[in-house]
């Protein structure tokens, strides 16, 4: 293998439908964006040039600014210059790829996030005879699936474009094996093409607490964009459910998701109407390091998620010396492991969950070894040797000698 500081590569990261400089938990930024700016900051500091693409929101963005050093964000126009919901981004596809191809930019890769932007990369990559990779960090199910919670049915021409990409790409990056399952049973890609790079965790912004800073009435934490999908009404039900005389606050950090309609007031009603409206507070979206603030502050985490692909607010919970109580989906099963670094609930019963919940509370050795057995887990992942299972997978894909 090939050091990955060597062989200085022109790299770009393509993210159509949302600008990984905008911060976590608002509107649709979500762990997508989170993997995206730390992957591009740990491959700049390989040495390799970065430049991370995305489309104009606002008029106010300029044609690039630098992230840091190494990492340069582009805007190109698309479609109107104003947010608009995901679903709706389809439309924008053509008008991106054509910007794309104008670039006058060497790349010796393109790495395209989300479908919207391998549909809008793969036909500019092939034109240039570029390797192109795909992430899909979720993928639509299929037709005759029944759809989770929360999920809005996906259009044809996601699932055959999802499909398309799997099969067409130099390579398929996944985030877990739960991912890289789906990429090869339901979309098809040649298995020798799926690689599984874990995300990292910056274990100096997220560490556990020093002495005196745990909170001194406890609480939880659900980091979410704020939708039906991630499950939030079970975990103000599960907090409902814990004995009155132990029930922790419970702090939902995160914006609403543009197409969550009138979610977040059914969730204060669900509140009000189980009688702890005083004790769900909703933050907002938080920055990085106010989140790690938010966390090694907490009793818990929750990620009662319907769907994930990983899950990395799981991660970054255990980073923070803090015990997860995760649903069983996705990658949630392999972020967090049962029993030892926090608790994986095939259930999604509130008493359960309670349950659960109460044990950590009332049990302060339990909490103490998930706590540690967390840390210890999250300290084996960082964005560096994240970054650099990614340069092997691209100079694999060039076919660079000595690899």
């Amino acid at each position: 293998m090939t050091d990955a500081r060597t062989d200085r590569l022109r790299i770009a990261l393509v993210s159509l439908h949302t600008s990984p400089g905008d911060e976590p938990g608002s509107g649709e930024v979500g762990g997508m964006n989170v993997v995206v700016r730390h992957q591009a900051e740990a491959l700049a500091d390989l040495g390799h040039a970065v430049e991370v693409i995305t489309r104009r929101s606002s008029p106010d963005q300029p044609d690039v600014v630098e992230l840091v050093e190494g990492v340069c964000l582009r805007f190109l126009s698309a479609g109107p210059a104003e947010a608009v919901p995901k679903g709706e981004h389809d439309a924008f596809i053509e008008p991106f790829r054509d910007g794309l191809a104008a670039l006058d930019r060497e790349f010796d890769v393109f790495h395209s996030h989300h479908w919207f932007s391998g549909m809008a990369a793969l036909p500019v990559a092939r034109d240039r005879g570029v390797p192109h990779v795909q992430s899909f960090h979720s993928i639509a199910a299929d037709a005759t699936t029944p759809l989770s919670e929360g999920e809005r049915p996906e259009s044809a021409g996601r699932m055959a474009g999802e499909t398309f990409l799997a099969r067409s790409s130099d390579a398929v990056v996944a985030i877990s094996e739960a991912e890289a399952t789906t990429i090869r049973t339901r979309l098809g890609a040649p298995a020798d093409r799926v690689v599984i790079v874990p995300p990292g965790v910056d274990g100096s912004v997220f560490r556990p607490a020093t002495g005196g800073m745990r909170a001194r009435r406890p609480y939880a934490v659900a980091a979410a964009r704020v939708q039906p999908l991630k499950g939030l009404d079970l975990a103000i039900a599960a907090i409902a459910a814990v004995p009155e005389d132990v029930r922790p606050d419970l702090v939902i950090a995160g914006d609403a998701s543009s197409e969550a309609g009138g979610y977040v007031e059914e969730l204060r009603a669900m509140a009000a109407d189980l009688g702890i409206a005083d004790r769900v507070h909703f933050v907002g979206p938080q920055s990085r390091p106010d989140l790690a603030m938010l966390f090694r502050g907490s009793s818990l985490v929750l990620v009662p998620s319907h769907s994930e692909t990983y899950g990395l607010v799981a991660l970054e919970g255990s980073a923070s010396g803090v015990p997860v109580v995760a649903a069983a989906t996705g990658g949630l099963r392999e972020a967090v492991v049962h029993g030892e670094t926090g608790v994986v609930l095939e259930s999604r019963e509130a008493t359960d969950w309670a349950a659960a919940i109460t044990r950590i509370l009332t049990d302060p050795e339990h909490a103490r070894q998930l706590a540690t057995a967390g840390r210890e887990h999250a300290e084996r992942l960082s964005w560096e040797q994240s970054a650099a299972g990614l340069v092997d997978v691209y100079r694999r894909v060039r076919r660079v000698p000595g690899v």
